[in-house]
């Protein structure tokens, strides 16, 4: 465990081995198995998430029992509802897995700690931070600004991993489509190919 998360981290931030065995002590490991939360809506979110292995996502519910996927996360990459655990409020999203997952936690105690002595840490989470606003930027322009083939296209160009491994019901929600327009669409897709 951990081999993922820093290697990830090595390629933002390098550290030294002593650096990575003093972070290290501050990380949780856990695993999911499919379909098990890692979170709910109402509970207070006290762990930041990185995928070592396995298929997460993070979702809302409407008062029609929908769900509205905001946020996959597979290897190597973060999942939380990051409000609540900045705030310690309830939790706005549902966050689960999607296949067996084995998980690297950082509690927010640990990461308060971690921010204030570990230069390095901080600067790997300011980076993570900045990709992140970037790419729910890029989300939300697209999603407002661009038709639903085209979204669907730049899904599946963008995140290949995750078009191949998720339904796609499931990729409609992330959309904000229906199963059925997603299906028509890739129906057309496929006539003009």
């Amino acid at each position: 465990m951990y081999e993922l998360f820093f290697q990830k981290f090595n390629e933002k931030v390098a550290l030294s081995p002593q650096e990575q065995e003093q972070i290290k002590v501050y990380l949780t490991p856990k695993k999911l198995r499919k379909r098990q939360y890692l979170l709910q809506e109402g509970d207070v979110c006290k762990s930041i998430a990185f995928v070592e292995k396995g298929a997460l996502r993070a979702y809302t519910v409407d008062e029609n029992m929908n769900e509205h996927i905001i946020q996959f996360a597979i290897e190597s990459w973060t999942i939380s509802d990051l409000f609540s655990y900045l705030t310690a409020e309830p939790a706005t999203y549902n966050i689960d897995s999607l296949e067996d997952a084995e998980l690297v936690l950082i509690t927010r105690s640990a990461h308060e700690e971690l921010l204030r002595t570990q230069p390095k840490y901080e600067t790997y989470i300011r980076l993570l931070i900045t990709g992140a606003y970037i790419a729910l930027q890029r989300r939300l322009s697209s999603n407002i600004s661009q038709p639903a083939e085209e979204r669907y296209t730049r899904f599946t160009d963008t995140y290949p991993a995750i078009a191949q491994r998720v339904p796609q019901h499931m990729i409609a929600s992330y959309l904000g489509l229906t199963p059925e327009t997603l299906s028509r669409i890739r129906k057309k897709m496929a006539e003009r190919r």
